[in-house]
């Protein structure tokens, strides 16, 4: 397990590895928007059966294996990693069990939850600065839309912990489209602090593995107490968030009505 401070980990960086990881960083972000442009839907499967489709989780593969040999700038450059791959549509999991194997449960939680948030905050400012306009146009002229718009921005806090905390609401869907709803960033930011049971959880369960060979695959260990426990608590966020939604906005109908 890391223990690293802050000051040390900038102290342990050096130009070179910098250079490097910028040019992976490049090279995701290229590969991704190929990927959209082509629409190949089957690229962002679990597991290709031909090796010639795109596969993300053998490139993040490949990007933990680099960063385990960095050492103590491994934990920066686990964080930029993470934020590219939010922002990117990469599938988090793999960097999230990873996380357990090369820092640990605790450090490890500590780098996916900092990684996580801010990926997901540069995704929300991305739908909201390229896409909010388009949506306020569009129900500007629709009074019962932008009545709910509005009554769900006023509650955002509780509603973007409640979809954090559960794991229905597919995470890197969900950056884009609050950006585009009338939630508040710092209501989005806050709300962030839902992510951390989940994250704990899988960094807990990556960290069992001790081997990033293992991670994702049938042979990696489980605790199958604390994975019912977190899809027990999901289970009741979603029914809590769904609930929620639909009361304020008949409220939001009944109010403008």
């Amino acid at each position: 397990m890391m223990k690293l401070t802050i000051i040390q980990i900038f102290k342990s960086i050096n130009f070179r590895n910098l250079q490097k990881f910028l040019s992976l960083g490049a090279l995701i972000l290229l590969i991704s928007l190929s990927a959209f442009s082509l629409n190949t839907e089957s690229a962002f499967a679990q597991e290709s059966v031909n090796p010639n489709y795109f596969n993300p989780q053998a490139i993040l593969r490949e990007a933990l294996q680099w960063i385990n040999s960095l050492g103590a700038s491994g934990a920066i450059a686990f964080i930029a990693l993470y934020i590219i791959a939010t922002v990117a549509f990469f599938p988090g999991s793999i960097l999230t069990l990873g996380a357990g194997v090369i820092f640990g449960a605790v450090w490890g939680s500590l780098y996916v939850f900092i990684g996580a948030t801010l990926g997901a905050t540069a995704a929300f400012l991305v739908g909201r600065y390229l896409a909010r306009g388009w949506v306020a146009g569009k129900i500007a002229n629709n009074k019962k839309f932008a009545a709910i718009d509005q009554a769900v921005g006023k509650e955002g806090l509780k509603i973007v912990l409640l979809t954090r905390l559960s794991p229905i609401f597919p995470f890197n869907l969900l950056n884009y489209a609050f950006g585009i709803t009338g939630v508040s960033l710092k209501d989005y930011f806050i709300g962030s602090i839902g992510m951390i049971p989940g994250t704990i959880m899988y960094v807990y369960i990556g960290s069992l593995a001790g081997n990033l060979a293992m991670i994702g695959t049938e042979a990696q260990p489980t605790n199958p107490t604390l994975q019912w426990a977190i899809r027990i608590l999901g289970l009741i966020a979603t029914v809590a968030v769904t609930v929620y939604i639909t009361r304020i906005a008949r409220k939001a109908l009944e109010e403008e009505l």
